[in-house]
């Protein structure tokens, strides 16, 4: 591909982008004025791609192959689609078995359907298709595997997939058939229909795309870029027709230090739990014999376990059998309490309180960044007005809208550290951890304090806060994400 094609970015490449992406903004403005250099960057190496020059790549793709091994354009578009585009792993499974990549690449049938073939050859003659029970059709188009269908079916079978969102992955509609409907079969199926070719050419690029390891599309709204990279970390990347960042890796917000793999878990946790652990939190209990989560329907505290059967007391635990004789027990507070049953209760319970912890403090700090927001419109406002009453320039007052620029990335950062701090194991690395993300917060909540309270705040101490900050960020993922 020319260079003059290609868009190429990294992070020193470009500038800030408006006030959505505080984070992208600090980044250029804030951490030079603090004086802190990054042993790594948080930008990945990338290109951003029209549509035409990603159908070059795919081309060029093909062109390897096909100078490589004796397949046509079709068949290397199939292969590399179902090898990650991946050359060189085609061509050394070409060369070891070409029967059993082709199989497994869905263009050719397995030998079970070649056998049923010469046993539908009189089917064939007459014009009968399978599928709508009719006969006399001039034309019978079928795939590799020959099993023969009407236009009409076929063009139905299409339109179905494709209401389902599949498009490359079209596969013969002979019952455990396993071979995939090229390209060329399928536009020659819909030719009558510009919409449904439309829609097909739409769906397969992005097939395509997800299949490709180096490539991801853009996840702002309506955007029609597709950005290219080898990064393996889970590094951000930021478009530069939307100016949106993401993950290179997953296309999620950017979630330095947690991996694309925690945050998935996490956010899936997020939603199945959180509307209702305060709930479970304050109105249930676990059976002491099999933990399932029980709510109190009445006032009378002997309960039965619907599921175990087991009968127990809500307040202490204890078994009903013996508990007519132990409400001493029961009333009594224990300091520290041995009973087997109860230490089962307080396990249980202290999964979910530490969920609850975590989740918390992610919630707060996603609140907070949203009020700086509004701080940043502040600040923004009070340096207009300062400068319309001839008090400085404008040049003089943007060590504060820096300041609450490089909070909020501080911010963002100290956010993602709680979902990697949830799935950490108990360990001497966990502890250290916790040690620095302890040190980040208390430097992000001194600056904010600091930052709301510019006025009052020597420009000296809220750089000398900006520099802590950001010294404690960039430490925290050296160690832990870079």
């Amino acid at each position: 591909m020319d260079d003059e094609d290609m868009s190429c970015t990294s992070g020193d490449d470009y500038g800030g982008y408006g006030d959505e992406d505080y984070y992208n903004e600090a980044d250029v403005d804030a951490a030079d004025d603090v004086e802190v250099t990054p042993t790594h960057s948080e930008e990945a190496e990338y290109e951003c791609l029209t549509v035409s020059q990603v159908e070059r790549v795919f081309l060029d793709g093909m062109n390897q192959l096909t100078a490589r091994i004796p397949v046509n354009d079709k068949c290397a578009r199939t292969l590399l689609e179902a090898n990650q585009w991946d050359v060189e792993r085609v061509v050394k499974l070409y060369r070891q078995d070409r029967t059993d990549l082709f199989r497994r690449s869905h263009i050719d049938a397995r030998p079970e359907p070649k056998r049923k073939l010469s046993a539908t050859s009189g089917v064939k003659a007459k014009g009968y298709c399978t599928v709508c029970a009719m006969e006399g059709h001039a034309e019978l188009p079928h795939l590799a595997c020959g099993h023969c269908f009407c236009e009409h079916c076929w063009k139905s079978h299409v339109e179905s997939r494709l209401s389902e969102g599949v498009a490359s992955r079209i596969e013969c509609m002979e019952s455990n058939c396993e071979v995939y409907a090229p390209q060329e079969f399928v536009l020659v199926i819909i030719k009558s229909s510009p919409a449904l070719k439309q829609k097909y050419d739409r769906f397969l690029l992005r097939d395509m795309v997800n299949s490709h390891p180096h490539l991801k599309f853009c996840v702002g709204n309506d955007c029609q870029v597709i950005i290219r990279s080898t990064e393996a970390k889970p590094k951000r990347v930021t478009c530069l027709a939307c100016h949106t960042s993401s993950c290179v890796r997953c296309g999620a917000d950017y979630h330095a230090p947690t991996s694309c793999d925690t945050i998935r878990q996490w956010m899936t946790k997020c939603a199945d739990d959180s509307e209702t652990a305060n709930y479970i939190s304050a109105h249930t209990k676990d059976c002491p014999q099999c933990h399932s989560c029980i709510e109190k329907a009445g006032g009378c505290n002997h309960i039965q376990c619907t599921r175990c059967r087991h009968h127990f007391c809500w307040m202490c635990f204890g078994d009903w059998k013996s508990h007519g004789s132990e409400y001493y027990e029961c009333s009594r507070y224990k300091e520290n309490p041995s009973v087997a049953a109860e230490a089962n209760h307080v396990k249980a319970r202290r999964a979910l309180e530490k969920y609850l912890h975590y989740f918390e403090r992610f919630e707060n700090h996603s609140k907070s960044l949203k009020m700086e927001e509004e701080l940043r419109d502040k600040i923004r406002k009070k340096i207009d007005d300062k400068v319309n009453e001839h008090n400085g320039t404008w040049i003089d007052w943007q060590y504060l809208h820096k300041s609450v620029s490089l909070l909020t990335k501080c911010r963002y950062t100290l956010q993602y550290t709680y979902p990697f701090a949830y799935y950490l194991t108990g360990s001497p690395r966990k502890n250290l951890f916790e040690y620095q993300q302890a040190q980040l917060e208390k430097e992000v909540e001194e600056l904010a304090w600091a930052v709301e309270r510019a006025d009052g705040t020597a420009r000296g101490a809220l750089e000398a806060h900006m520099h802590r900050a950001e010294h404690k960020r960039q430490t925290l993922l050296h160690d832990f994400f870079f």
